[in-house]
């Protein structure tokens, strides 16, 4: 018998509601309905993109992480416990599934030079005011060994000790991947901001 999972809220960080999705659509897959997940798919798609978009370097990579993630989430559905939001649950699979991709391309272990990266100053104020579409662009121009630890430490959340476990590394390579990171962050944003002028 599956587990019935009540009306699921999606909730902003001030709490307040501002998307629902219905029940019936939740339980239709877990029956494994093909509209139901079409609506299901339809609902999330956009805001599971975006998390792909972030551990990819190419918006095809990003779409093969995006129908891996939705594959899982289909068969893990059930698992779900219904205790925080669906989408907290739902991005967490779509992390370890970008991870997954990395891991098996190996990309993860890709280093770049970094000897001039520690050159460039920080400019707190100006990468403060970025928009999420440039922070976008200027992460997809880093290694990915680099923009990985990035969106795990900064955007996710993870400690250096789980980013170490998920990624076969550790704690001190996970710090120190961050702050060359960081680093090659700045310079990355600012070697753009030359190419728009």
């Amino acid at each position: 018998m599956q587990p019935k999972i009540n009306c699921v809220h999606l909730t902003n960080k001030t709490g307040k509601v501002n998307k629902q999705l219905d029940e019936k659509i939740i339980q239709g897959c877990l029956k494994k309905d093909v509209k139901s997940q079409q609506a299901f798919y339809t609902f999330f798609s956009s805001s599971m993109y975006a998390v792909c978009l972030r551990y990819s370097n190419t918006k095809e990579d990003a779409k093969d992480i995006l129908q891996d993630g939705f594959v899982k989430v289909f068969s893990k559905l059930n698992q779900y416990s219904g205790k925080g939001s669906l989408e907290g649950w739902m991005k967490k699979v779509f992390v370890n599934t970008a991870l997954e991709h990395y891991r098996i391309n190996k990309v993860y272990q890709q280093q770049s030079d970094v000897s001039e990266a520690y050159a460039v100053a920080t400019d707190a104020e100006a990468i403060g005011a970025l928009t999420q579409q440039e922070i976008l662009a200027v992460m997809q121009q880093m290694a990915p060994g680099f923009r990985t630890i990035l969106n795990m430490y900064a955007i996710e959340g993870y400690s250096h000790a789980e980013i170490a476990d998920m990624l076969g590394i550790s704690e001190g390579t996970s710090k120190s991947q961050l702050s060359r990171a960081r680093v090659i962050f700045i310079q990355t944003w600012k070697q753009l901001q030359k190419v728009k002028k």
